[in-house]
């Protein structure tokens, strides 16, 4: 089961860790995760702000089918222009 770890699991974990990395290390390898950890949880936030203040231009420009047609045959019958004749 890999969710029940107990206390002298837990501490032979540690005895493993500090000899793999040294008691000089530890501090170090602590500052930085929790560096990056820090770093991370600011990311989330300000891609969440930047997301919600944005504003949606979508909707504020026309689009071409929107647009109204021009008149480019000047006649105003409105019939479709031929492309062959």
């Amino acid at each position: 089961m890999l969710g029940n770890i107990g206390f002298s699991e837990l501490m032979i974990l540690m005895v493993v860790v500090l000899l793999v990395f040294g008691a000089k290390r530890l501090p170090e390898i602590g500052s930085s995760i929790g560096k990056g950890i820090r770093e991370f949880k600011r990311s989330i936030s300000d891609a969440g702000d930047s997301i919600s203040s944005a504003p949606d231009d979508r909707a504020q420009l026309p689009r071409s089918m929107d647009a109204p047609p021009s008149s480019t045959t000047g006649s105003g019958s409105g019939e479709p222009k031929r492309l062959s004749q």
